[in-house]
C-alpha cells in the first residue's frame, strides 16, 4: 500500500529504492508485556469471580482487558509507521502517527556507513546501520532494523549512481551537439544552401570528430 506522506516527501524524479522497518523481534518484544498483562488480568478476575459469590458487576473487570490490547494496537501501529528509506537522492527515517518526524541525509553528504549485527542478527535478518554525515547531525543510528545487508547495498548504490550522473551527463552532451549540428546540416542541405555531396562530406567530418 502507498504511503502518500512518504510519497509528498518526494523531490521531482526521485524515487524509492528500499524500505524498510525496525525487525518483527523488537515489535514482539515490545507486545510482549501486553500479553502477559492481559493474561494475568484474565487469571486474577476468573479467580476473584470463582471465590466470590457470582456478581454481574465481576464481568466489567474483563473490560480492563481492552487498556492493553489498546496498547498493543498502539504498538503495532507506531512499528509500521517507523521506516528506513533508501531514495535515489537521500536516506530518510520516518515516525510518527498523526504527528510526524522526518530526518533525511542527502547521499552526497553521507561520509561513511557502518553496520554491524550480533549473532542473533545474522539469523534473523537484523542489525544496526550507522551512517556518518558531512551534516550538522554528524551521525544517524538505525538501530535493529530488517533487511540491513539489502539496506546498506541500495544506499551505497544509489549514491554511486547520483555520484557518476554528472559524469555520464558530461558524456551525452557532445553526442547531443553532434545530433543537433546533423540536423542543421540536413536543414541546410533541405533548402539548398548545401548540395548532397557537401552534405555527405560534412557529416562524415563531424561523426569522426564524435
Amino acid at each position: 500500500m502507498s504511503d502518500t506522506y512518504l510519497n509528498n516527501l518526494l523531490g521531482e524524479n526521485e524515487q524509492v529504492l528500499f524500505e524498510t522497518h525496525q525487525h518483527w523481534l523488537v515489535l514482539a518484544g515490545k507486545i510482549l508485556t501486553e500479553i502477559l498483562l492481559s493474561v494475568a488480568l484474565v487469571a486474577l478476575v476468573s479467580i476473584i469471580w470463582f471465590f466470590w459469590v457470582p456478581n454481574v458487576l465481576m464481568a466489567l473487570g474483563y473490560l480492563l482487558l481492552v487498556f492493553p490490547l489498546i496498547s498493543l494496537c498502539v504498538d503495532v501501529l507506531i512499528w509500521s509507521k517507523r521506516k528506513y528509506v533508501v531514495t535515489s537522492r537521500r536516506v530518510i527515517q520516518l515516525s510518527g502517527v498523526f504527528s510526524k518526524n522526518v530526518t533525511d541525509s542527502s547521499l552526497e553528504k553521507v561520509n561513511d556507513v557502518k553496520m554491524s549485527q550480533s549473532f542473533l542478527g545474522r539469523m534473523f535478518d537484523y542489525g544496526d546501520i550507522e551512517i556518518l554525515t558531512a551534516s550538522e547531525l554528524g551521525v544517524n543510528k538505525f538501530r535493529r532494523i530488517g533487511k540491513p545487508i539489502h539496506y546498506k547495498t541500495a544506499m551505497i548504490n544509489a549514491k554511486e549512481k547520483l555520484e557518476r550522473a554528472p559524469a555520464e551527463a558530461g558524456l551525452a552532451r557532445p553526442a547531443r551537439n553532434a545530433a543537433d549540428l546533423l540536423a542543421q546540416l540536413d536543414e541546410l542541405r533541405q533548402n539548398g544552401v548545401l548540395t548532397e555531396a557537401e552534405f555527405q562530406s560534412k557529416k562524415a567530418e563531424l561523426l569522426k570528430k564524435m
